[in-house]
């Protein structure tokens, strides 16, 4: 089911076994912390995060009598799936006892979580739920919620605002709300503008990683000039992205192997390193060459162009190189 079907469900009661998973961070901590609440389990709930899980001691808590006659909430977060095996004996156990519960909430790929739904059917006493990333106005109105309840006298347009300064992260939004809420005032756009960092720079690098996947870019494009990025900034930002894939797919090519620290002087987080090499090993050495080139003859139209032109430039730009990959 979908999120409104499942927030009917909850009106009526706690589903006893439910998974949950989509691109929707902030909701799924959000039903995490209504299981907690409502069951009164903040200190009592068993949380196996990640490389915490443990199925013998999920099983094993489930299976207990609770203490002071309380309740066993279970509450899994991982990005891999669970044997569908262990997930029916767990939904089960949380079905035998009226004390007991399970929430499994997968990070990994809807697909792959495709799989793992016929452990949750209504027949097993379960519920799986798909979320989706909230739009704009599903966004507004979760923060605008969330503002009340602190107290935070900020408008509908300084929430968008917010909400597009950092793209669409309702997490991040709401983490800025409870700061804001500090000030103790009303909270305009102009607030926000100096008391807010944008995520603008991560939106970049992403924009630059799916230019090289060669997946769809102009509504990123679009929605960093929204957040106030220029022209020129995504040229140069562009520049430093090709030639650090350059340097790890000439680096990859004489010596066989990956090394960031000795490519660039510092070392990368792991999972970044190893997506630079694989865009490295991706792009051909003739293709790469072409792209150079091709920022070369886009900087010196970008900087002869009127203003109102350059924004065509750099969509023009940017898709041709996905031309030459």
């Amino acid at each position: 089911m979908y999120q409104r079907e499942f927030d009917q469900r909850l009106s009526q009661g706690l589903p006893k076994a439910v998974l949950v998973f989509g691109e929707n961070a902030y909701m799924i901590d959000h039903y995490i912390d209504l299981y907690r609440t409502k069951l009164d389990a903040r200190e009592s709930a068993l949380n196996l995060y990640y490389d915490e899980w443990n199925f013998d001691q999920a099983k094993n808590f489930l299976s207990q009598t609770s203490l002071f006659g309380g309740t066993n909430l279970v509450v899994v977060k991982h990005d891999k799936k669970i044997p569908k095996k262990e997930l029916d004996t767990l939904v089960a156990l949380a079905n035998k006892n009226s004390d007991n519960y399970f929430l499994y909430c997968y990070e990994g790929t809807a697909k792959d979580a495709k799989s793992m739904q016929a452990a949750f059917t209504d027949k097993k006493g379960g519920v799986w739920v798909r979320l989706f990333e909230a739009n704009i106005r599903e966004g507004v109105a979760i923060l605008q919620q969330k503002a009340q309840r602190i107290g935070l006298d900020i408008d509908h347009y300084a929430l968008q605002h917010l909400m597009l300064l950092l793209n669409n992260n309702i997490a991040l939004c709401s983490n800025e709300l409870d700061k804001l809420a500090i000030l103790g005032t009303t909270v305009t756009s102009k607030d926000i503008d100096r008391l807010v960092y944008s995520t603008a720079p991560l939106a970049t690098e992403q924009l630059l990683i799916d230019l090289f996947n060669k997946k769809p870019i102009t509504a990123t494009i679009t929605k960093l000039l929204d957040l106030g990025e220029n022209e020129n900034d995504l040229l140069r930002s562009t520049q430093y992205f090709v030639n650090q894939i350059f340097l790890f797919h000439a680096y990859i090519k004489l010596h066989g192997h990956v090394d960031s620290a000795a490519i660039l002087g510092y070392k990368l987080p792991k999972p970044i390193e190893d997506q630079k090499a694989q865009l490295a090993l991706r792009v051909k050495s003739a293709s790469l060459l072409k792209i150079f080139e091709h920022l070369l003859e886009s900087e010196i139209e970008m900087k002869k162009a009127p203003a109102t032109q350059r924004e065509v430039l750099l969509y023009s730009m940017l898709i041709k190189i996905q031309g030459y990959l």
